[in-house]
């Protein structure tokens, strides 16, 4: 998340607005209608309306959806920790029982942060339609930095 700056303070909302404006760069969170809901250094949590179209046939959210929303609220938490641009270098999820309800929340931490990688935790809980949430998957992920871009040289000039 290199638009957060390694040595200076940013505000709250700065952080949350930055991370908001990564997520719409992605079109997949986008087509799928995900949202984040919060973003502090280390800490991200990620919401998701669950309309029938990201159901499998017995009426849960479909396991892919479970999974993307534990990497992406990882990745946001290992982003946001590390304060440089990341991908998710691997990732385990266990799932607990089905996801249903009337959305999905992932809430991710980083648990320790190094100088080019987190490990992070995860909680995917369902939100049922009188607000109560039942947790749905657990999941530990190692979230990396990206290496530099390589700069750009100048070709020889030639004869």
């Amino acid at each position: 998340m290199s638009g957060l700056g390694n040595d200076q303070e940013v505000s709250p909302e700065a952080v949350l607005a930055y991370g908001r404006s990564v997520l719409a760069a992605q079109p997949f969170s986008v087509l799928i209608g995900a949202e984040l809901h919060a973003l502090a250094p280390g800490h991200a949590e990620l919401q998701l309306p669950l309309v029938a179209q990201l159901k499998q046939q017995h009426g849960f959210a479909h396991g892919g959806i479970v999974s993307y929303m534990a990497d992406n609220a990882l990745t946001f938490a290992g982003g946001s920790a590390l304060r440089v641009p990341v991908v998710t270098s691997e990732f385990k999820i266990n799932y607990v029982r089905p996801a249903i309800g009337q959305r999905l929340i992932a809430r991710a931490r980083a648990v320790h942060t190094g100088s080019s990688q987190a490990v992070c935790t995860c909680e995917v809980v369902a939100v049922a339609d009188d607000g109560t949430e039942k947790l749905c998957a657990l999941a530990q992920g190692t979230i990396a930095k990206l290496p530099d871009s390589p700069k750009k040289t100048s070709s020889p000039a030639k004869s």
